[in-house]
């Protein structure tokens, strides 16, 4: 096993490690971090202040980040509206509740007239990245738990008028389990989360061991460091797997594993992380 999380390759993207960074402590400092901040938390991720700066300004023109100067210092936020979107993302990544054989399911149904072909591909990428499972073409499942979740953000996108949902039961488990297969991936998620395992078990054995004597402030720094990347990798996947209910899973599926070593590891290091990144955002409201 790696000493570090950082052993492994490949680590996240910059992009996406200030994205996460953004949705874990923006909204409790004001919603934004001065450029000289955000370049400070970034470097303890490994990432220079070019980089940084790159990746800031492709998230501002992809509409993610807005600019704004206060104290006459540069410095980004969330663009406006995407508050509710991340408050969402932490019940999905940090509150998620996997169902249970006989919930009921949420079916998708929908048809876009010819002329409107290419909504297809728009309405086909939001149900993916909910987390639905394609039973074929114009109809997709879910598990129910997310049909308020499926309903707004179809919404969201203007979509409604081309969807019908339905709440619906199985007709027996045995139709359900070897259904589940065939309307997700289930293979590719597993590989996503043996990779997620076989990085951080490993952080997590490092951390149930740590010295005790440790500097405070230097185990809140490594805590940042193992955090944010660890959340990173973690938060695609409860998109990817819905809550499938593990009755209709694999035996030994490892997205039990994998969600159990992600919610010891968020309570281990979230506090501490929470604490560094506090004591660096807002420190240093001067000139960038």
């Amino acid at each position: 096993m790696p000493d570090s999380a950082n052993d492994l390759a490949p680590m996240p993207r910059h992009q996406h490690l200030i994205v996460t960074v953004y949705g874990l402590y923006s909204r409790t400092h004001d919603g934004g971090f001065a450029v000289s901040d955000l370049i400070r938390l970034l470097g303890d991720l490994g990432v220079e202040s070019a980089g940084v700066r790159s990746s800031v300004s492709r998230l501002k023109k992809r509409g993610v980040l807005s600019s704004f100067r206060q104290g006459g210092v540069a410095a980004y936020k969330l663009a406006q509206g995407l508050e509710d979107v991340f408050r969402a993302g932490d019940e999905r990544i940090f509150a998620r509740r996997r169902a249970k054989k006989g919930d009921d399911w949420i079916l998708v149904s929908f048809s876009v007239p010819e002329a409107h072909r290419h909504l297809r591909h728009k309405l086909r990428t939001i149900l993916t990245r909910i987390g639905c499972g394609q039973v074929s073409p114009g109809l997709w499942i879910a598990p129910g738990n997310l049909s308020d979740e499926v309903s707004q953000q179809l919404d969201r996108a203007g979509l409604m008028e081309y969807v019908d949902l339905f709440k619906a039961a199985p007709l027996t488990d045995d139709q359900i389990r070897a259904k589940v297969g065939q309307w997700w991936d289930l293979a590719s998620l597993e590989a996503l989360y043996n990779e997620f395992i076989e990085r951080y078990e490993a952080v997590l054995e490092r951390w149930l061991t740590v010295d005790v004597t440790t500097d405070q402030s230097i185990q809140e720094k490594l805590a940042f460091s193992d955090y944010v990347p660890m959340v990173t990798q973690w938060r695609r996947l409860p998109y990817l797997d819905p809550g499938l209910p593990s009755e209709y899973l694999p035996e030994g599926w490892s997205g039990l594993a994998a969600e159990t070593l992600f919610a010891e590891l968020h309570a281990a290091l979230a506090p501490m992380a929470e604490k560094y990144a506090s004591s660096v955002v807002g420190g240093s409201w001067a000139d960038d």
